[in-house]
């Protein structure tokens, strides 16, 4: 029987997986930092670790491997691919596939190779890929180059919203009490001076307040508006890119500020814009571990072409158990 490895390396974790033709995963491993942009021999040394682990778990050597698929974080350009091959290449796979882990969240959340995937974390992505095998990347490089929002981002705009609000710029809003309880500051005026001496910057958990105040917020409802809008903006480019707008595909929704239960909003945003550009477009939440998304662009580059049961053999051994309040795709 031929042997899958799925890897998915984040920027706090990496997760590898050994499945079987049928989906059944026969070993799993762990590791640290799979990013090499935080440290190139740091992430090699955890992508090993997951690696070698998820290998004696199955009781596998590499060579069982029919191919190994990586899906890392930060490998986003040729630059960052020039790093990557040799790394990978020297981990002894007969074959192998290196991707940015947004194309295996992407996998992982359809049943087709092509579609468009989404990322919402701690910072935004878009990708996607069309019938004919085409991609295109769109974002993930912050909002100097075009992005908005992600967690990051939508810190910084509650606590200016909240800056704003005390100073007579914007209207009173509930953005204020629940800052300062996260922050523990008495007043805006007593956080506002001490972020301002101690050089400090908006902590990007900051974000998951704009879901608390949303019910009973202007402020809060628009600024979440905003990042649908700028979601859909994304989506909609990348469809017109590669002509996917008569194609039938998923638009995968990833990262937890898409992946929380108050979604309503942001995703109807998202989903106005791509149903514009792509009437047959269905949007869908990932509720799969990325890994298995790296499990079937392996078996995909092997030429297997997964049938539903092990999509299904998937979704029971690496489904989403729950949703963290991390603001992080990792």
């Amino acid at each position: 029987m031929n042997y899958y490895l799925g890897v998915d390396g984040g920027g706090s974790k990496t997760l590898a997986v050994v499945a079987d033709g049928t989906g059944r995963i026969a070993g799993k491993g762990m590791g640290g930092c799979g990013n090499h942009q935080l440290g190139a021999s740091r992430a090699e040394a955890s992508i090993r670790q997951a690696v070698e682990e998820a290998l004696g778990q199955a009781g596998l050597g590499r060579e069982h491997i029919a191919c190994a698929s990586f899906g890392l974080a930060g490998a986003d350009r040729e630059a960052d691919f020039r790093i990557l091959r040799p790394m990978i290449g020297a981990m002894g796979f007969k074959k192998h596939h290196i991707a940015c882990d947004t194309v295996i969240a992407m996998r992982a959340g359809t049943r087709q190779r092509d579609g468009v995937v989404l990322i919402c974390g701690s910072g935004t992505n878009g990708y996607g890929v069309n019938a004919a095998g085409e991609e295109v990347q769109i974002g993930g490089f912050g909002y100097e180059f075009g992005d908005f929002g992600g967690g990051a981002d939508l810190a910084v705009e509650v606590f200016r919203t909240v800056v704003r609000s005390w100073e007579g710029r914007e209207k009173p809003t509930s953005l204020t009490p629940l800052t300062l309880d996260a922050l523990r500051f008495s007043s805006v005026e007593e956080m506002f001076h001490r972020f301002l001496d101690e050089g400090r910057r908006a902590p990007h958990t900051l974000a998951k307040l704009l879901f608390q105040a949303a019910p009973v917020d202007e402020a809060a409802r628009k600024i979440l508006e905003r990042q649908g809008m700028e979601l859909g903006k994304v989506a909609s480019a990348v469809i017109q890119k590669l002509n996917m707008g008569n194609d039938a595909f998923d638009v995968v929704l990833a990262g937890s500020v898409l992946t929380r239960g108050e979604r309503e909003y942001v995703v109807p945003y998202i989903e106005s814009q791509v149903l514009a550009a792509a009437p047959n477009g269905r949007l869908r939440i990932l509720d799969l571990e990325p890994a298995a998304g790296a499990v079937l662009i392996a078996m995909d580059d092997s030429g297997v072409v997964p049938g539903t049961a092990v999509y299904e053999q998937l979704q029971q051994e690496l489904a989403v158990k729950e949703r963290n309040m991390e603001w992080a795709l990792d």
